[in-house]
C-alpha cells in the first residue's frame, strides 16, 4: 500500500519531535472500513511503535502527551484513532 499524505505528514512530525527515534506507523484504515471515524479518505486509523531514549524515565501516559503534542491536530481531528506503544530502548 502507498504511504499517504496524512501519514507522511506523520512521519515527518515524529522524525523533527524525536530524533534518532525507531518507529513504525501502519495504516491500519482498512481493517476499519465502514466503522465509526471511516472518513473514506483510507488514513483514519494508524497504530505507532516507537522506540526513543528520550523516553527513559517516562511513564506510559507521558509517553503518549509527548507523541500526540508532536503530532498537533492529527489526532482526534485529521486522525479518528491512533494505537501508540512508545517505549525506552531495553524495554
Amino acid at each position: 500500500m502507498t504511504t499517504g499524505p496524512v501519514q507522511t505528514e506523520m512521519e515527518t512530525l515524529l522524525r523533527a519531535a524525536f530524533p534518532d527515534a525507531d518507529f513504525t506507523v501502519s495504516n491500519d484504515s482498512a481493517s476499519h472500513h465502514g466503522h465509526a471515524g471511516d472518513d473514506g479518505s483510507g488514513e483514519s486509523h494508524f497504530s505507532l511503535n516507537i522506540e526513543w531514549a528520550g523516553f527513559a524515565g517516562m511513564n506510559r501516559v507521558m509517553r503518549q502527551r509527548a507523541v500526540n503534542k508532536a503530532l498537533g491536530d492529527l489526532p482526534g481531528q485529521r486522525v479518528h484513532a491512533l494505537a501508540i506503544r512508545a517505549t525506552a530502548p531495553d524495554e
